[in-house]
């Protein structure tokens, strides 16, 4: 980001209440003008916050965790939908869940795309292509270096 810039961040804090029950607040933070330094600390303090999400979804989801492996496996390349459930072993519906959310099955806030481990672009026409972010390749490398 460029120095002097204003920031406005919308944050997700998750809270967790009792055993398997997490609730949201949203909120969206002004945090006025910053330098340079500021930006990379205050993206710094959000990957912090989500790093223990996104462990914790990929201990709580099988298919989360083989579709970012196998997302790691192929970066910096992406891939569709069906190449994924093909390469995974799952259907396209619950691969579709995983990374997007779907219902209260795959909860969107829990997602590979929410948490940003997992990127969707566009590759023309109705074709949606998903990758491995940076912050997911930290995860992943974590995880395969334990």
């Amino acid at each position: 980001m460029h120095a002097n810039m204003q920031v406005i961040m919308h944050v997700n804090i998750y809270m967790i209440i009792h055993k398997r029950m997490i609730y949201k607040k949203e909120e969206t933070l002004t945090l006025g003008l910053v330098d340079g330094m500021q930006d990379e600390n205050i993206l710094e303090d959000s990957f912090n916050i989500k790093r223990p999400l996104a462990m914790r979804a990929l201990r709580r989801s099988n298919i989360r965790k083989k579709i970012a492996e196998y997302l790691f496996e192929i970066s910096p390349s992406c891939s569709y939908t069906s190449e994924i459930a093909y390469n995974v072993g799952a259907t396209s519906s619950n691969v579709i869940g995983a990374l997007r959310g779907m219902n209260s099955r795959y909860r969107e806030e829990e997602s590979l795309i929410a948490l940003n481990l997992v990127e969707e672009k566009s590759g023309g026409k109705n074709i949606r292509l998903y990758a491995l972010t940076d912050f997911g390749k930290e995860i992943i490398d974590s995880i395969k270096s334990r």
